[in-house]
């Protein structure tokens, strides 16, 4: 834990200090990357920092009202990153395939959907507080979440509940979203003759990054959401307190991914991240000029070759 919490609030405070400094990246389209920096770095200042205080001493240290802050707190700001991350799908795919027509992405629709994902967490996250679900420690004893053990019939209904509109819903989202932006590329790229193939680069490299993000997704928060179910649809499994322990490390471990992940396939974020991070280094970074020249220009479900750069959009840096 202390190797996933150290750099993760590194990484997640860079997103937010360099956004802050860098005026060229208050862009609507870098808000919901801020968000969950911001959503990332409460997490890992929370869960991630007292599981490593609980895990040294072996024992959860801050009593009952602490686990249910803790668990509050945690479930709070990683369903918020989690929401976020879906919402950086919908903002993608509404920028490059245009379902709604030529509508642009503005500063309002960046905070609605920020201000949302926030009132999404919260609003599946305080139940417990009143009593329908409750927040309790979980797999070896050093870390409190919502209690997905309990036998009564109000906390299974909870956890069910949670499953369906904090896991499955986003990640539905996200599948939609990505799917259909890989097949407007895959349109545009099958019908537009660009010198040197930018069109196909383009494509392939949005198809890696949206397998990665899918895939980053899984491995963190599938392992969790299944062993919650199984033991939900099976109380008398029996699983030991370390087995159950690593898939709540895993969603934990999200908090470093994200970062990584997001600032790597955002070339705005990478210019002025890393030199950040390597003290004002400067880092020699690949020539994406070829990927920017390829763009997209969609009207309601017509796909065709842009013929007018200033109003297209960049499929490279979308």
């Amino acid at each position: 834990m202390a190797l996933f919490t150290g750099p993760a609030i590194a990484l997640n405070a860079t997103v937010i200090i360099v956004s802050l400094v860098h005026k060229q990246l208050r862009q609507p389209l870098n808000y919901a990357l801020v968000n969950m920096a911001a959503a990332d770095l409460g997490s890992a200042m929370t869960g991630g920092v007292l599981s490593v205080v609980n895990n040294a001493l072996g024992y959860f240290s801050l009593g009952r009202t602490g686990c249910v802050m803790e668990g509050f707190a945690v479930s709070l700001f990683g369903i918020t990153s989690l929401c976020t991350v879906a919402l950086i799908a919908l903002e993608r795919m509404f920028v490059v395939c245009k379902p709604l027509g030529q509508m642009s992405f503005q500063k309002k629709h960046a905070v609605g959907g920020i201000v949302l994902s926030w009132l999404w967490s919260l609003t599946w996250n305080v139940p417990p507080l009143l009593g329908w679900g409750r927040y309790e420690a979980e797999g070896v004893g050093t870390s409190c979440a919502p209690d997905w053990h309990s036998r009564d019939a109000r906390d299974v209904s909870y956890i069910l509940v949670y499953f369906t509109v904090c896991f499955a819903l986003p990640f539905a989202v996200i599948l939609t979203s990505y799917a259909k932006l890989m097949w407007t590329l895959h349109q545009v790229s099958k019908m537009t003759c660009v010198e040197g193939g930018a069109a196909a680069k383009a494509e392939l490299k949005v198809a890696s990054m949206v397998v990665i993000m899918v895939l980053t997704f899984l491995i963190n928060w599938m392992p969790y959401a299944a062993l919650s179910m199984l033991v939900v649809y099976n109380p008398h499994v029996q699983i030991s307190p370390l087995v159950a322990t690593v898939p709540v490390y895993l969603a934990k471990s999200s908090t470093v991914y994200n970062p990584i992940i997001y600032i790597y396939y955002n070339k705005q974020f990478r210019k002025y991240a890393v030199p950040f991070l390597l003290c004002g280094k400067e880092p020699r970074l690949e020539d994406d000029d070829s990927e920017a020249a390829t763009v997209v220009e969609t009207t309601g479900n017509k796909v065709s070759p842009a013929r007018k750069p200033q109003t297209a959009t960049t499929v490279g840096t979308a």
